[in-house]
């Protein structure tokens, strides 16, 4: 017992190196050493044996063993052999995580790639009413920026971005809104009457995406893109505004939209759409 406490076991030393807590009431040791275990099959692409999960969780290979055998008990794993693999069933500590984000988290990654990638202003909104409420926009230096930002909002009927999550609407509801017509006229190219926001509306719907050229601005175009939860429901809309001296539509579809089909798929991904 005396050579025990003289010296500590590999995981011990391990954790406290990397700057984790000694065990207390608001710190499990044996958790954070389980999760080492599963983190360890991240540098393989097969199964492991006790020793080398032990060298990679930087555990004793009795400690090792310990964490893998109730991982398998879990049944996070299995075995054969000597050796032992992560089962499907892990996936399930990821999905916890991913459900638990809100929208504008599971978002910002991906329009922040997308702001690095192409420079250009994008941004995610939701349906309130009448209008558009932007939930995520990255920050970014842009003759367009307008000075909006989380939690402004637009009309609903002078964007491409309402064109999209219109289509989100049961048809009574839509008409319930259509009814408010004429909507006000922001530029010549404004869809003011009922008719011809319908028509929008319906053509989004069919393309999987809506733009709208100087129709709430004078030289400012939006693309928008549908982003779906796991019902195949129209949830959000990942928007991309540009300057239309510099960017003809032709660029806008050939180039960038593409581009934000792939943000809103990854956005629809993390809120449990299927492919």
């Amino acid at each position: 017992m005396q050579h025990e406490h003289r010296t500590a076991p590999p995981q011990e030393s391990g954790l406290r190196d990397s700057g984790l807590p000694k065990g207390s009431d608001e710190f499990v040791e044996a958790f954070a050493r389980g999760l080492a275990v599963i983190k360890a099959f991240g540098q393989s692409q097969g199964a492991l044996t006790i020793s080398e999960v032990a060298q990679r969780a930087r555990l004793t290979r009795a400690g090792a063993r310990r964490l893998l055998h109730t991982l398998v008990t879990l049944g996070y794993a299995r075995t054969s052999g000597q050796r032992f693999e992560l089962m499907p069933k892990v996936l399930e500590l990821g999905f916890a995580y991913l459900s638990s984000l809100s929208l504008r988290e599971l978002a910002r990654p991906a329009i922040d790639e997308f702001v690095r990638r192409t420079g250009e202003l994008c941004a995610v909104s939701v349906l309130e009413g009448n209008e558009i409420v932007y939930i995520a926009r990255p920050e970014l230096r842009s003759p367009l920026r307008r000075s909006l930002g989380i939690g402004e909002r637009l009309p609903v009927h002078a964007t491409s971005t309402g064109h999209v999550l219109l289509g989100s609407l049961e048809p009574a509801a839509l008409e319930a809104l259509l009814s408010q017509a004429p909507f006000e006229r922001f530029t010549r190219h404004t869809r003011c009457e009922a008719d011809e926001l319908r028509a929008a509306v319906d053509k989004a719907r069919r393309n999987g995406w809506a733009l709208a050229a100087e129709e709430l601005e004078l030289g400012v175009t939006g693309l928008a893109v549908p982003v779906k939860d796991s019902a195949g429901a129209i949830v959000a809309a990942v928007t991309l505004s540009v300057n239309s001296a510099r960017h003809s539509r032709k660029e806008l579809l050939s180039s960038f939209l593409p581009q934000l089909l792939d943000v809103a798929d990854q956005i629809s991904r993390g809120l449990g759409a299927l492919d």
